[in-house]
């Protein structure tokens, strides 16, 4: 059993604009009203960077600030995972396109955007961190994927971890072999031991051969959770949200499952 604290959440989704009035959302206190989600701000990129970044840099930085503010822990001293099922799929679209003309000239910037960790490269030019960064891919089990790294390193290396999660929508004509329409991105900052957490949280690992994951009762948020591999985080904070002792279960793979104990700070 794998046992780490979270001391900050970042949220960002189509009517879930913040922790703070996700929370409410999730909680139960307010409906869920999916609107059209306004450019994150990437506040803390410098704005050479901001200006050159991707949409999906913007989301994972935007969210990944957000925790850590609220952690109040110095970005530089944190250890990151990047967690994304298709990464940066509306620059690979964007490659693709340019490939298909007959002059095949390659912007250097598109290009050097294209790896899977640009996310992970911009936040630590942003907060000239230099602690250990893994990005990893686990296509719609990347953040229970991204979950089990990062609460692993919290737990065993004693050190602060963010973990940030995700995905953009997909364009056409791509959308075609991988359907994501919502954009969503989320971001925790674990620790070993706060005296003031938002949750502690237990984390085990089992065989499973057959997919348990409760679905949400709320059906437009259950449809975000299909939609989007980030999204499948939705339970867990659904739980931080309510408050109170509650158990998630998080598919990973095919044959295993992750078991999150969750005792969250009533809010």
């Amino acid at each position: 059993m794998i046992t780490a604290d979270i001391q900050g959440i970042g949220l960002l989704a189509p009517g879930l604009l913040g922790w703070e009035a996700g929370r409410a959302v999730l909680a139960g206190r307010r409906p869920f009203e999916p609107q059209e989600t306004p450019e994150p701000e990437a506040a803390i990129l410098p704005s050479n960077e901001r200006r050159r970044s991707s949409g999906s840099v913007r989301w994972a930085v935007h969210v990944a600030q957000e925790a850590i503010v609220q952690s109040r822990l110095d970005p530089r001293a944190v250890s990151t995972v990047f967690a994304s099922s298709e990464g940066e799929m509306e620059v690979f679209d964007k490659l693709c396109s340019t490939l298909a003309t007959q002059e095949r000239l390659v912007s250097p910037t598109l290009f050097h955007q294209s790896v899977h960790n640009t996310a992970a490269g911009y936040w630590g030019i942003a907060t000239t961190g230099q602690q250990s960064s893994t990005a990893l891919s686990c296509y719609d089990d990347s953040f229970a994927a991204g979950l089990l790294e990062a609460m692993t390193m919290a737990h065993v290396e004693g050190c602060p971890v963010l973990l940030v999660a995700y995905d953009l929508p997909v364009p056409p004509p791509l959308r075609e072999a991988r359907s994501i329409n919502t954009g969503f991105a989320v971001a925790m900052v674990f620790v070993p031991h706060s005296s003031t957490p938002l949750a502690r949280m237990h984390l085990g690992l089992e065989e499973a051969h057959a997919d348990k994951v409760k679905g949400l009762e709320d059906l437009a948020l259950e449809q975000v959770r299909r939609d989007n591999p980030a999204a499948r985080s939705l339970p867990l904070l659904k739980a931080v949200a309510a408050g109170g002792a509650r158990t998630v279960t998080l598919k990973l793979l095919d044959t295993q499952q992750l078991i999150v104990d969750v005792d969250a700070c009533r809010n």
